[in-house]
């Protein structure tokens, strides 16, 4: 995990980190793994005394408390994430799903809404599933549907007493949210929720580096 730092220590980290990743400087080439290494630290976003982190990485390896399933509304497993996860945590998950179904949601888990389960045998606590939106299928509502799956997963997070949550890229896969729009919405929502709950570590992890830059960019925290 991150531990907090001082407030001088952070100015100081960033801007030796500046320095090192100046294109105008002599410096020699870094390799891509250690300018990756080197932006991680860039990527610590302190807001209110809480860290988040972008990253590459399996998203069920994640060792938060709770990590984001974008789930389907049936809540039987799928395709990319969703079925990575299923996979990893195990049979428990979709036996607490069939029965999330059979008590709460007959019809299927609602766009925007959250559950959780637990993560099974994966090192993570909970598994939180949220369903985004299909693109060309949501209307007028696409926007709103998505940040309502990012703010009820971490309003679940809060009241399963997580202290860390990870999330996937929700909708940007075969629902076919544009990427870009998606990181906006996905960052701001965070930005805002940790203004009022600033006790929860969030982490945004995708399966590529290029997903990873893509939405880095949108939000304006590449480092060159």
């Amino acid at each position: 995990g991150y531990e907090r730092r001082p407030e001088r220590l952070q100015l100081s980290a960033q801007k030796l980190l500046e320095i090192l990743l100046d294109r105008n400087l002599r410096i020699p080439p870094v390799n891509e793994t250690y300018r990756e290494i080197l932006e991680d630290y860039m990527d610590i976003i302190h807001l209110e005394e809480v860290v988040e982190k972008i990253k590459t990485g399996d998203i069920t390896k994640e060792r938060s408390c709770a990590i984001v399933n974008a789930a389907n509304s049936s809540l039987m497993g799928g395709g990319g994430v969703d079925g990575a996860i299923h996979r990893a945590g195990g049979a428990e998950i979709l036996k607490e799903c069939k029965e999330i179904r059979r008590k709460e949601y007959p019809n299927g888990l609602p766009t925007g809404e959250a559950v959780a389960t637990t993560a099974g045998d994966m090192p993570a606590k909970y598994v939180i599933h949220t369903v985004g939106p299909i693109w060309g299928e949501c209307g007028k509502r696409c926007d709103e549907l998505l940040a309502s799956a990012y703010r009820n997963s971490l309003k679940l997070a809060l009241k399963l007493r997580c202290d860390s949550i990870a999330f996937p890229a929700i909708s940007t896969g075969i629902y076919a949210f544009p990427a870009e729009r998606a990181a906006k919405i996905a960052y701001g929502v965070v930005k805002e929720f940790l203004k009022e709950h600033p006790g929860i570590r969030v982490v945004f992890i995708f399966h590529s580096s290029e997903s990873r830059r893509v939405f880095k960019e949108a939000n304006g925290l590449l480092t060159s």
